[in-house]
Protein backbone atom coordinates (compact mmCIF):
# COMPACT_ATOMS: atom_id res chain seq x y z
CA UNK A 1 0.00 0.00 0.00
CA UNK A 2 1.30 3.44 -0.82
CA UNK A 3 2.32 5.77 1.98
CA UNK A 4 0.05 8.81 2.48
CA UNK A 5 1.30 12.08 1.05
CA UNK A 6 2.86 14.21 3.80
CA UNK A 7 1.38 17.62 4.52
CA UNK A 8 3.28 20.65 3.21
CA UNK A 9 5.24 22.49 5.84
CA UNK A 10 5.83 26.20 5.39
CA UNK A 11 8.62 26.55 2.88
CA UNK A 12 9.20 22.78 2.71
CA UNK A 13 8.67 20.52 -0.25
CA UNK A 14 8.30 17.13 1.44
CA UNK A 15 10.06 14.70 -0.86
CA UNK A 16 10.16 11.98 1.82
CA UNK A 17 7.09 10.50 3.58
CA UNK A 18 6.18 11.79 7.02
CA UNK A 19 7.42 9.89 10.10
CA UNK A 20 5.53 6.90 11.37
CA UNK A 21 5.50 5.19 14.71
CA UNK A 22 4.90 1.63 15.70
CA UNK A 23 1.45 0.80 16.98
CA UNK A 24 0.72 -1.62 19.78
CA UNK A 25 -0.75 -4.82 18.35
CA UNK A 26 -4.51 -4.98 18.62
CA UNK A 27 -6.08 -7.90 20.53
CA UNK A 28 -7.26 -10.71 18.27
CA UNK A 29 -10.78 -10.12 17.07
CA UNK A 30 -13.37 -12.59 18.37
CA UNK A 31 -15.25 -14.55 15.79
CA UNK A 32 -18.47 -12.77 14.97
CA UNK A 33 -21.72 -14.61 15.56
CA UNK A 34 -25.43 -13.84 15.40
CA UNK A 35 -26.81 -11.47 18.00
CA UNK A 36 -28.26 -13.24 21.05
CA UNK A 37 -31.80 -12.00 20.37
CA UNK A 38 -31.64 -12.54 16.61
CA UNK A 39 -34.00 -15.10 15.19
CA UNK A 40 -32.61 -18.40 14.09
CA UNK A 41 -31.01 -18.35 10.66
CA UNK A 42 -29.99 -14.69 10.83
CA UNK A 43 -26.46 -14.28 9.32
CA UNK A 44 -23.75 -12.76 11.55
CA UNK A 45 -23.04 -9.03 11.11
CA UNK A 46 -20.25 -7.97 8.71
CA UNK A 47 -16.80 -7.63 10.32
CA UNK A 48 -15.48 -4.11 10.87
CA UNK A 49 -12.56 -3.04 8.58
CA UNK A 50 -9.10 -3.92 9.88
CA UNK A 51 -8.14 -0.25 10.53
CA UNK A 52 -5.09 -0.97 12.75
CA UNK A 53 -3.65 -3.38 10.16
CA UNK A 54 -4.11 -0.82 7.38
CA UNK A 55 -2.38 1.89 9.40
CA UNK A 56 0.53 -0.41 10.18
CA UNK A 57 0.99 -1.23 6.51
CA UNK A 58 1.03 2.47 5.63
CA UNK A 59 3.62 3.16 8.26
CA UNK A 60 5.77 0.24 7.14
CA UNK A 61 5.57 1.57 3.60
CA UNK A 62 6.72 4.96 4.89
CA UNK A 63 9.71 3.39 6.63
CA UNK A 64 10.66 1.51 3.46
CA UNK A 65 10.39 4.73 1.46
CA UNK A 66 12.63 6.56 3.96
CA UNK A 67 15.25 3.81 3.92
CA UNK A 68 15.23 3.68 0.12
CA UNK A 69 15.70 7.44 -0.12
CA UNK A 70 18.56 7.45 2.39
CA UNK A 71 20.18 4.47 0.66
CA UNK A 72 20.10 6.21 -2.72
CA UNK A 73 21.45 9.48 -1.35
CA UNK A 74 24.20 7.74 0.62
CA UNK A 75 25.19 5.69 -2.44
CA UNK A 76 25.55 8.87 -4.47
CA UNK A 77 27.69 10.39 -1.75
CA UNK A 78 29.92 7.31 -1.53
CA UNK A 79 30.33 7.42 -5.31
CA UNK A 80 32.26 10.70 -5.06
CA UNK A 81 36.05 10.51 -4.93
CA UNK A 82 36.95 14.21 -4.73
CA UNK A 83 36.24 16.43 -1.73
CA UNK A 84 34.71 19.25 -3.78
CA UNK A 85 32.28 16.89 -5.52
CA UNK A 86 31.32 15.29 -2.19
CA UNK A 87 30.48 18.69 -0.65
CA UNK A 88 28.35 19.59 -3.66
CA UNK A 89 26.52 16.25 -3.42
CA UNK A 90 25.92 16.77 0.31
CA UNK A 91 24.28 20.14 -0.39
CA UNK A 92 22.08 18.73 -3.16
CA UNK A 93 20.90 15.82 -1.03
CA UNK A 94 20.34 18.01 2.00
CA UNK A 95 18.32 20.51 -0.04
CA UNK A 96 16.03 17.70 -1.17
CA UNK A 97 15.60 16.37 2.38
CA UNK A 98 14.79 19.68 4.06
CA UNK A 99 13.00 21.28 1.10
CA UNK A 100 15.37 24.21 0.60
CA UNK A 101 16.44 25.76 -2.68
CA UNK A 102 19.87 27.03 -1.67
CA UNK A 103 22.57 26.25 0.82
CA UNK A 104 26.25 26.32 1.64
CA UNK A 105 28.77 24.26 3.55
CA UNK A 106 31.72 25.76 5.39
CA UNK A 107 34.51 23.21 5.66
CA UNK A 108 36.57 24.16 8.72
CA UNK A 109 38.33 21.08 10.17
CA UNK A 110 38.60 21.29 13.93
CA UNK A 111 42.26 20.24 13.97
CA UNK A 112 43.21 23.42 12.12
CA UNK A 113 45.13 21.57 9.39
CA UNK A 114 42.75 22.59 6.60
CA UNK A 115 41.77 22.81 3.92
CA UNK A 116 39.22 25.54 4.68
CA UNK A 117 36.70 26.20 1.94
CA UNK A 118 33.11 27.29 1.35
CA UNK A 119 30.95 25.57 -1.25
CA UNK A 120 27.52 26.83 -2.33
CA UNK A 121 24.41 25.24 -3.82
CA UNK A 122 22.14 27.50 -5.86
CA UNK A 123 24.46 30.41 -5.06
CA UNK A 124 26.70 32.27 -7.48
CA UNK A 125 30.23 33.41 -6.82
CA UNK A 126 29.01 36.92 -5.96
CA UNK A 127 26.39 35.48 -3.57
CA UNK A 128 29.05 33.51 -1.72
CA UNK A 129 31.15 36.66 -1.56
CA UNK A 130 28.31 38.50 0.19
CA UNK A 131 27.74 35.61 2.59
CA UNK A 132 31.42 35.56 3.49
CA UNK A 133 31.00 39.06 4.94
CA UNK A 134 28.44 37.82 7.49
CA UNK A 135 29.91 36.76 10.86
CA UNK A 136 30.31 32.98 10.83
CA UNK A 137 28.41 32.36 14.07
CA UNK A 138 25.43 34.37 12.77
CA UNK A 139 25.36 32.78 9.32
CA UNK A 140 25.78 29.17 10.42
CA UNK A 141 22.88 29.18 12.88
CA UNK A 142 19.34 27.87 12.44
CA UNK A 143 16.80 30.70 12.18
CA UNK A 144 13.16 30.02 11.30
CA UNK A 145 12.35 33.68 10.61
CA UNK A 146 15.18 36.14 10.11
CA UNK A 147 12.95 39.21 10.14
CA UNK A 148 11.45 38.23 13.50
CA UNK A 149 14.85 37.49 15.07
CA UNK A 150 15.41 40.22 17.67
CA UNK A 151 19.20 39.94 17.98
CA UNK A 152 19.97 39.38 14.29
CA UNK A 153 23.32 40.73 13.15
CA UNK A 154 22.74 43.85 11.00
CA UNK A 155 25.08 42.62 8.27
CA UNK A 156 23.23 39.28 8.19
CA UNK A 157 19.92 41.12 7.78
CA UNK A 158 21.35 43.22 4.96
CA UNK A 159 22.77 40.22 3.06
CA UNK A 160 19.56 38.20 3.57
CA UNK A 161 17.52 41.03 2.07
CA UNK A 162 19.95 41.35 -0.85
CA UNK A 163 19.92 37.61 -1.65
CA UNK A 164 16.23 37.10 -0.85
CA UNK A 165 16.23 34.44 1.85
CA UNK A 166 14.25 34.57 5.10
CA UNK A 167 15.28 31.48 7.08
CA UNK A 168 18.11 29.04 7.52
CA UNK A 169 18.58 25.55 8.91
CA UNK A 170 22.12 24.68 10.02
CA UNK A 171 23.67 21.40 11.11
CA UNK A 172 27.22 20.55 12.17
CA UNK A 173 29.36 18.20 10.09
CA UNK A 174 31.19 15.93 12.49
CA UNK A 175 32.24 12.37 13.11
CA UNK A 176 32.77 10.73 16.48
CA UNK A 177 36.39 11.87 16.42
CA UNK A 178 36.52 15.10 14.43
CA UNK A 179 34.64 18.28 13.63
CA UNK A 180 34.59 19.05 9.91
CA UNK A 181 32.45 22.16 9.57
CA UNK A 182 28.85 23.29 9.22
CA UNK A 183 26.15 23.05 6.56
CA UNK A 184 23.26 25.50 6.29
CA UNK A 185 20.29 25.50 3.93
CA UNK A 186 18.47 28.74 3.11
CA UNK A 187 14.70 29.20 2.60
CA UNK A 188 13.09 31.90 0.50
CA UNK A 189 10.40 32.42 3.14
CA UNK A 190 10.13 31.85 6.91
CA UNK A 191 10.15 28.08 7.37
CA UNK A 192 11.79 25.18 9.14
CA UNK A 193 11.87 21.42 8.50
CA UNK A 194 9.51 19.32 10.58
CA UNK A 195 10.65 16.67 13.05
CA UNK A 196 10.56 13.91 10.47
CA UNK A 197 12.79 15.71 7.98
CA UNK A 198 15.16 16.80 10.75
CA UNK A 199 15.52 13.14 11.69
CA UNK A 200 16.25 12.11 8.08
CA UNK A 201 18.82 14.83 7.44
CA UNK A 202 20.51 13.91 10.72
CA UNK A 203 20.83 10.27 9.67
CA UNK A 204 22.16 11.28 6.26
CA UNK A 205 24.75 13.69 7.63
CA UNK A 206 26.01 11.09 10.07
CA UNK A 207 26.99 8.81 7.17
CA UNK A 208 28.09 11.63 4.88
CA UNK A 209 30.47 13.03 7.49
CA UNK A 210 32.34 9.72 7.67
CA UNK A 211 32.88 9.75 3.92
CA UNK A 212 33.90 13.40 3.97
CA UNK A 213 36.47 12.67 6.69
CA UNK A 214 38.07 10.02 4.47
CA UNK A 215 38.15 12.33 1.45
CA UNK A 216 39.62 15.07 3.63
CA UNK A 217 42.55 12.81 4.50
CA UNK A 218 43.00 11.93 0.82
CA UNK A 219 42.97 15.63 -0.09
CA UNK A 220 45.59 16.38 2.52
CA UNK A 221 47.78 13.52 1.32
CA UNK A 222 47.55 14.80 -2.26
CA UNK A 223 48.43 18.31 -1.13
CA UNK A 224 51.41 17.05 0.88
CA UNK A 225 52.66 14.99 -2.06
CA UNK A 226 52.29 17.93 -4.45
CA UNK A 227 54.11 20.23 -2.03
CA UNK A 228 56.93 17.75 -1.51
CA UNK A 229 57.30 17.16 -5.24
CA UNK A 230 57.28 20.88 -5.92
CA UNK A 231 60.04 21.49 -3.40
CA UNK A 232 62.23 18.85 -5.09
CA UNK A 233 61.80 20.33 -8.58
CA UNK A 234 63.14 23.64 -9.92
CA UNK A 235 61.27 26.67 -8.61
CA UNK A 236 62.01 28.53 -11.85
CA UNK A 237 63.60 27.83 -15.21
CA UNK A 238 66.86 29.51 -16.30
CA UNK A 239 67.00 32.23 -18.94
CA UNK A 240 69.63 31.89 -21.62
CA UNK A 241 70.14 33.70 -24.93
CA UNK A 242 68.73 31.88 -27.92
CA UNK A 243 66.22 29.65 -26.09
CA UNK A 244 62.90 30.05 -24.27
CA UNK A 245 61.75 27.44 -21.74
CA UNK A 246 58.37 26.49 -20.27
CA UNK A 247 57.20 23.54 -18.20
CA UNK A 248 53.85 22.06 -17.21
CA UNK A 249 53.70 19.55 -14.37
CA UNK A 250 50.70 17.69 -12.96
CA UNK A 251 51.23 15.58 -9.86
CA UNK A 252 49.26 12.34 -9.58
CA UNK A 253 46.96 11.84 -6.57
CA UNK A 254 49.39 9.47 -4.83
CA UNK A 255 52.52 11.43 -5.70
CA UNK A 256 54.76 10.03 -8.40
CA UNK A 257 58.41 10.06 -9.30
CA UNK A 258 58.44 12.16 -12.50
CA UNK A 259 60.99 14.94 -12.72
CA UNK A 260 62.26 17.64 -15.06
CA UNK A 261 65.29 19.91 -14.97
CA UNK A 262 66.94 22.70 -16.93
CA UNK A 263 70.51 23.50 -15.98
CA UNK A 264 72.89 26.15 -17.37
CA UNK A 265 76.23 24.51 -18.25
CA UNK A 266 79.69 25.84 -19.18
CA UNK A 267 80.27 27.36 -22.62
CA UNK A 268 76.72 28.81 -22.74
CA UNK A 269 75.24 25.31 -23.03
CA UNK A 270 72.01 24.06 -21.50
CA UNK A 271 71.18 20.67 -20.03
CA UNK A 272 67.57 19.45 -20.23
CA UNK A 273 66.31 16.30 -18.56
CA UNK A 274 63.06 14.50 -17.86
CA UNK A 275 62.60 11.15 -16.19
CA UNK A 276 60.44 8.94 -14.06
CA UNK A 277 61.12 6.62 -11.12
CA UNK A 278 58.96 3.52 -10.76
CA UNK A 279 56.38 3.48 -7.99
CA UNK A 280 54.35 6.17 -6.29
CA UNK A 281 54.02 7.76 -2.89
CA UNK A 282 56.62 9.39 -0.63
CA UNK A 283 59.26 6.72 -1.37
CA UNK A 284 59.12 7.36 -5.11
CA UNK A 285 59.17 11.11 -4.59
CA UNK A 286 62.25 10.85 -2.36
CA UNK A 287 64.03 8.59 -4.86
CA UNK A 288 63.18 11.04 -7.63
CA UNK A 289 64.73 13.88 -5.65
CA UNK A 290 67.97 11.95 -5.10
CA UNK A 291 68.28 10.96 -8.77
CA UNK A 292 67.57 14.46 -10.05
CA UNK A 293 70.15 15.99 -7.70
CA UNK A 294 72.74 13.42 -8.78
CA UNK A 295 71.98 13.96 -12.46
CA UNK A 296 72.64 17.70 -12.03
CA UNK A 297 76.08 16.93 -10.59
CA UNK A 298 76.93 14.51 -13.41
CA UNK A 299 75.69 17.03 -16.00
CA UNK A 300 78.03 19.73 -14.69
CA UNK A 301 81.00 17.36 -14.83
CA UNK A 302 80.37 15.63 -18.17
CA UNK A 303 77.20 17.11 -19.67
CA UNK A 304 78.62 17.21 -23.21
CA UNK A 305 78.48 13.40 -23.16
CA UNK A 306 74.86 12.46 -22.33
CA UNK A 307 75.68 8.73 -22.43
CA UNK A 308 78.26 9.16 -19.67
CA UNK A 309 75.75 11.16 -17.61
CA UNK A 310 73.12 8.40 -17.80
CA UNK A 311 75.72 5.67 -17.24
CA UNK A 312 76.78 7.30 -13.97
CA UNK A 313 73.15 7.73 -12.98
CA UNK A 314 72.45 4.06 -13.68
CA UNK A 315 75.37 2.98 -11.49
CA UNK A 316 74.11 5.18 -8.67
CA UNK A 317 70.60 3.77 -9.00
CA UNK A 318 71.82 0.17 -8.80
CA UNK A 319 73.91 0.91 -5.71
CA UNK A 320 71.44 3.08 -3.78
CA UNK A 321 68.00 2.00 -5.09
CA UNK A 322 68.39 -1.66 -6.10
CA UNK A 323 64.65 -2.29 -5.96
CA UNK A 324 63.78 0.53 -8.36
CA UNK A 325 64.21 1.31 -12.02
CA UNK A 326 63.86 4.59 -13.84
CA UNK A 327 63.49 6.03 -17.32
CA UNK A 328 65.46 9.15 -18.17
CA UNK A 329 66.36 11.42 -21.05
CA UNK A 330 69.21 13.93 -20.97
CA UNK A 331 69.83 16.49 -23.73
CA UNK A 332 72.94 18.67 -24.07
CA UNK A 333 71.84 21.78 -25.96
CA UNK A 334 73.98 24.42 -27.67
CA UNK A 335 71.52 27.27 -28.30
CA UNK A 336 73.90 29.34 -30.44
CA UNK A 337 74.39 26.50 -32.91
CA UNK A 338 70.88 25.08 -32.33
CA UNK A 339 72.50 21.67 -31.89
CA UNK A 340 71.26 19.02 -29.44
CA UNK A 341 72.94 15.81 -28.33
CA UNK A 342 70.78 13.49 -26.30
CA UNK A 343 70.63 10.00 -24.82
CA UNK A 344 67.63 8.15 -23.47
CA UNK A 345 67.12 5.20 -21.18
CA UNK A 346 63.77 3.59 -21.87
CA UNK A 347 62.23 7.02 -22.36
CA UNK A 348 59.83 8.32 -25.00
CA UNK A 349 61.46 10.31 -27.83
CA UNK A 350 61.26 14.13 -27.95
CA UNK A 351 58.89 15.81 -30.37
CA UNK A 352 59.98 18.56 -32.77
CA UNK A 353 57.31 21.19 -33.50
CA UNK A 354 57.94 23.70 -36.27
CA UNK A 355 56.39 25.56 -39.14
CA UNK A 356 57.37 22.92 -41.71
CA UNK A 357 57.55 19.76 -39.63
CA UNK A 358 56.13 18.00 -36.60
CA UNK A 359 58.04 14.79 -35.98
CA UNK A 360 59.53 12.56 -33.33
CA UNK A 361 63.31 12.54 -32.94
CA UNK A 362 64.65 9.11 -33.80
CA UNK A 363 66.45 7.72 -30.74
CA UNK A 364 68.03 4.33 -30.22
CA UNK A 365 66.10 1.72 -28.27
CA UNK A 366 67.44 1.17 -24.77
CA UNK A 367 66.38 -0.35 -21.48
CA UNK A 368 65.41 1.75 -18.44
CA UNK A 369 68.06 2.40 -15.83
CA UNK A 370 68.46 -0.39 -13.30
CA UNK A 371 67.08 -3.12 -15.58
CA UNK A 372 70.38 -4.49 -16.94
CA UNK A 373 73.74 -5.29 -15.34
CA UNK A 374 75.31 -2.47 -17.32
CA UNK A 375 73.36 0.17 -19.23
CA UNK A 376 74.72 1.62 -22.45
CA UNK A 377 73.19 3.18 -25.54
CA UNK A 378 74.50 5.47 -28.29
CA UNK A 379 73.68 9.17 -28.25
CA UNK A 380 71.81 11.02 -31.02
CA UNK A 381 72.71 14.42 -32.43
CA UNK A 382 70.35 16.65 -34.42
CA UNK A 383 69.85 20.29 -35.28
CA UNK A 384 66.82 22.45 -34.62
CA UNK A 385 65.58 25.00 -37.11
CA UNK A 386 65.02 28.59 -36.07
CA UNK A 387 61.70 29.11 -34.16
CA UNK A 388 61.19 25.38 -33.65
CA UNK A 389 60.19 23.90 -30.29
CA UNK A 390 61.50 20.69 -28.76
CA UNK A 391 58.96 19.01 -26.50
CA UNK A 392 60.23 16.62 -23.81
CA UNK A 393 57.63 14.72 -21.77
CA UNK A 394 57.14 11.76 -19.48
CA UNK A 395 55.15 8.62 -20.22
CA UNK A 396 52.39 9.75 -17.83
CA UNK A 397 51.21 12.13 -20.56
CA UNK A 398 50.57 9.13 -22.83
CA UNK A 399 49.15 6.81 -20.19
CA UNK A 400 46.63 9.35 -18.96
CA UNK A 401 44.91 9.26 -22.33
CA UNK A 402 43.76 5.71 -21.59
CA UNK A 403 44.78 4.66 -25.11
CA UNK A 404 47.22 2.00 -26.28
CA UNK A 405 50.71 3.45 -26.55
CA UNK A 406 50.81 3.55 -30.37
CA UNK A 407 47.46 5.32 -30.41
CA UNK A 408 48.62 7.71 -27.66
CA UNK A 409 51.75 8.61 -29.68
CA UNK A 410 49.57 9.34 -32.71
CA UNK A 411 47.27 11.55 -30.64
CA UNK A 412 50.24 13.45 -29.20
CA UNK A 413 51.62 14.05 -32.69
CA UNK A 414 48.23 15.28 -33.86
CA UNK A 415 47.88 17.61 -30.86
CA UNK A 416 51.33 19.10 -31.52
CA UNK A 417 50.66 19.52 -35.23
CA UNK A 418 47.43 21.40 -34.47
CA UNK A 419 49.08 24.17 -32.44
CA UNK A 420 47.86 27.44 -34.02
CA UNK A 421 50.51 29.56 -35.69
CA UNK A 422 49.79 32.46 -33.34
CA UNK A 423 50.78 30.33 -30.33
CA UNK A 424 53.98 28.81 -31.67
CA UNK A 425 56.15 31.69 -30.53
CA UNK A 426 55.37 30.93 -26.87
CA UNK A 427 56.57 27.54 -25.54
CA UNK A 428 54.15 27.81 -22.60
CA UNK A 429 51.21 28.27 -24.98
CA UNK A 430 52.42 25.28 -27.02
CA UNK A 431 52.53 23.09 -23.89
CA UNK A 432 49.09 24.31 -22.80
CA UNK A 433 47.59 23.56 -26.20
CA UNK A 434 49.03 20.04 -26.23
CA UNK A 435 47.72 19.35 -22.72
CA UNK A 436 44.26 20.75 -23.43
CA UNK A 437 44.00 18.77 -26.68
CA UNK A 438 45.36 15.50 -25.35
CA UNK A 439 43.78 15.57 -21.88
CA UNK A 440 40.70 17.80 -22.17
CA UNK A 441 39.00 18.74 -18.92
CA UNK A 442 38.49 15.88 -16.49
CA UNK A 443 38.40 13.16 -19.13
CA UNK A 444 42.01 12.15 -18.43
CA UNK A 445 42.31 8.68 -16.96
CA UNK A 446 45.00 7.35 -14.70
CA UNK A 447 46.88 8.83 -11.79
CA UNK A 448 50.40 9.16 -13.18
CA UNK A 449 52.43 12.35 -13.03
CA UNK A 450 52.59 14.40 -16.21
CA UNK A 451 55.57 16.51 -17.28
CA UNK A 452 55.95 18.63 -20.43
CA UNK A 453 59.18 20.58 -20.88
CA UNK A 454 59.19 22.83 -23.97
CA UNK A 455 62.28 24.56 -25.36
CA UNK A 456 61.88 27.02 -28.24
CA UNK A 457 65.00 28.02 -30.14
CA UNK A 458 65.23 31.54 -31.58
Amino acid sequence: MNAPHPPKVAGIDPTVPTPTHTVAPAPPAQEAGPAPDAPAGTPPPAAAPDAPGSLLQDRLAGWVSDLTTLHELTERMCGTSVLQAALEELLRAGAALVGARRGLVALEPGDGLGPRTTVGHGLGRADLGHLETVPREALLTSTADLLAEPGLDPRHREVAARLGYSAGYALPLATDNARLGTAVWLYDEPAAPDEHHRHLIGLYLRQAAEHLALLLEVERTRAYAATLTGELLPSRLPRLPGVQLAVRHRTGPRGGGDWYDALPLPDAALGLSVGSVTGSGPGAVAAMGRLRASLRAYAVMEGEDPVAVLSDLELLLRLTEPARSATALFAYCEPAARRITLAGAGHSPPLLIGERRTEYVETSLSAPLGMLACWEAPSVEFRVEREETVLLYTDGLLRRTGEAMDRAFARLHSAAASVPRALRGDPGAVADHVLATLLPGDTARGDEDVVLLAARFD
